[in-house]
């Protein structure tokens, strides 16, 4: 791992890391058309230092997804007010060093202020260029306590992106506000990289991990407690039907009262994208909290979305190893269920479909860009097993004109593209939030739908994937292979996948898992419909 301190040093390595991976592009960033994700190539976790849990999640989360993670550890001046605590914010380069080395991050980017092109003054002070956001969203909530906070934190943001340009920015959910103001700032300046927002991690009390934690007494620990309990009775009232916004609010007020030592800010309902207030959670609220306790300032958040009372239908995600039967049960699942099988290879059928009916050329990947970004694809269910979805592309029905043997030639060319599958991925992901999914994939739980209702791990033993690969090859009526090839073959591909740098196969944390052996997909395909209707009921 390497410690950078300046521009040019972070510019030489980023170089040098882009050279090597062009250089590298080994069997494990070969592609087919089931895969579901794509390579990247940088994913960045900026920070201010201090490192704890919850930054080690993102690290976790970045790692996963890309081949070169970089930390930038920054205390940024330009988002203290005059008042605050710029000068004894926790500062812990040796112990950060240590963290991010154990958890397997490329290099720290730890500048100076000088050397990012700012005094060490607030934005009120500075002549620096800023990055201003949209009014609205920085003068509530925070922005009315903390003026010049989010025009700091955007400034420097976009310096960082624009030093690193990675492919992925990873922030956590704690921070609700400055969520959206950066997805906002990303989509306005339409710059290329994805945010990923991730969990809020908690102490097992529920406090949520900060690093201003560290300034709270045993005794205060213990009492902030109740921001989370708060929420937690807000969040079951609105599983039990309570939508207005004052109620909910009463009902955080309610158990931060009890705690007497605590100075409230603001407690608010706000739209989670826009963060304008709502009156009444009709889609989806995140119900946001700032309090002082002593000498600390605390905030949390939580998103209330009950996707069981129509506002959108369940995704069941289903990940595993190669072999495990995935794509049967999906499909079945998804019958019994009513739901929609979410067809990634049928996807990029259509696609190359289309890219052979416009006459483009397989390799020009600029054109097939464009024509992916713009194209609209549609599944629809279908009863028939053997094709579950029909398959539609800017209206055309190409359920059958996709398993031509034209299409079947070119459809890993097509797909083997990186720009393909983040169109393809960005339409699935936006289908998503109407839900009514099943889909599988080696990593569809974890990147795809990471906050899908129902997440299952199907697995099979070794010896069991062969078996019931060599009795497909049977019916198939390709040559025999042995028991113990098939078992080397796929004991080598368990170990490919869950090692690989870029989206290891692995189960989420929140994912149930389910061993097939001695089952049929039949069997397997009621399991999951049984926890799924189990779950359901106890929403």
């Amino acid at each position: 791992m390497r410690l950078l301190t300046t521009v040019a040093a972070l510019r030489c390595y980023l170089n040098q890391r882009r050279w090597e991976s062009n250089l590298k592009l080994s069997e494990e960033l070969l592609l087919d058309e089931q895969t579901t994700w794509y390579p990247t190539e940088i994913g960045l976790v900026p920070t201010m230092g201090g490192l704890h849990q919850g930054h080690l999640s993102l690290i976790e989360k970045a790692r996963q997804e890309n081949s070169t993670v970089i930390v930038s550890i920054f205390v940024n001046p330009l988002q203290f007010g005059p008042n605050e605590d710029y000068q004894r914010y926790p500062r812990a380069i040796e112990q950060d060093q240590q963290l991010c080395e154990q958890a397997g991050v490329d290099a720290i980017f730890a500048p100076t202020p000088e050397e990012m092109g700012i005094s060490p003054k607030n934005i009120q002070e500075t002549q620096v260029t800023q990055v201003i956001p949209p009014s609205g969203m920085i003068s509530s909530l925070c922005g009315r306590y903390r003026p010049g906070h989010f025009q700091g934190v955007a400034t420097i943001v976009t310096k960082l992106f624009n030093l690193v340009q990675p492919d992925r920015a990873y922030f956590g959910q704690k921070d609700g506000q400055q969520l959206a103001i950066i997805k906002r700032l990303v989509a306005d300046l339409n710059l290329p990289v994805e945010i990923v927002a991730c969990p809020t991690v908690r102490e097992v009390s529920g406090l949520a991990l900060s690093s201003r934690n560290q300034y709270l007494t045993a005794t205060e620990k213990e009492q902030a407690t109740v921001l989370y309990k708060g929420l937690q009775q807000a969040e079951a009232a609105f599983r039990a039907g309570v939508r207005n916004s004052s109620q909910l609010i009463a009902l955080v007020w309610a158990e931060i009262a009890k705690i007497s030592t605590i100075y409230v800010e603001y407690i608010e309902l706000v739209e989670p994208t826009t963060l304008m207030f709502l009156a009444k959670v009709e889609e989806e609220g995140m119900l946001a909290i700032a309090a002082r306790l002593g000498s600390t300032r605390l905030i949390d958040n939580t998103i209330l979305r009950d996707v069981y009372n129509g506002l959108r239908q369940p995704i069941i995600a289903i990940d595993g190893p190669a072999g495990a039967g995935k794509s049967t049960v999906a499909r079945q699942v998804a019958s019994e269920l009513g739901l929609v099988y979410l067809d990634t290879g049928a996807m990029y059928r259509a696609i190359t479909w289309l890219v052979l009916q416009t006459g483009i050329a397989i390799n020009d990947e600029c054109a097939i860009t464009e024509l992916a970004s713009q194209c609209n694809i549609e599944l629809t269910p279908s009863h028939n097993l053997e094709t579950p979805v029909r398959v539609w592309i800017n209206g055309n029905d190409v359920t059958q004109e996709i398993r031509t043997i034209e299409v079947t030639s070119q459809v890993s060319a097509i797909a083997a593209q990186s720009a393909v599958r983040k169109a393809l991925v960005k339409q699935q992901q936006s289908w998503g939030k109407k839900g009514g999914l099943v889909a599988e994939g080696r990593d569809i739980g974890t990147h795809v739908f990471p906050d899908a209702e129902v997440k299952i791990f199907l697995t099979a033993s070794v010896g069991e994937r062969a078996r019931r690969r060599q009795q497909d090859f049977t019916k198939q009526g390709q040559p025999e292979v042995s028991l113990e090839q098939l078992e080397r073959d796929i004991a080598e591909r368990d170990y490919k996948d869950s090692t690989r740098k870029i989206s290891p196969l692995q189960k989420a944390a929140d994912a149930v898992e389910v061993q097939t052996d001695g089952l049929t997909p039949s069997e397997v395909a009621a399991q999951i419909v049984n926890y799924y209707q189990d779950r359901l009921s106890h929403r």
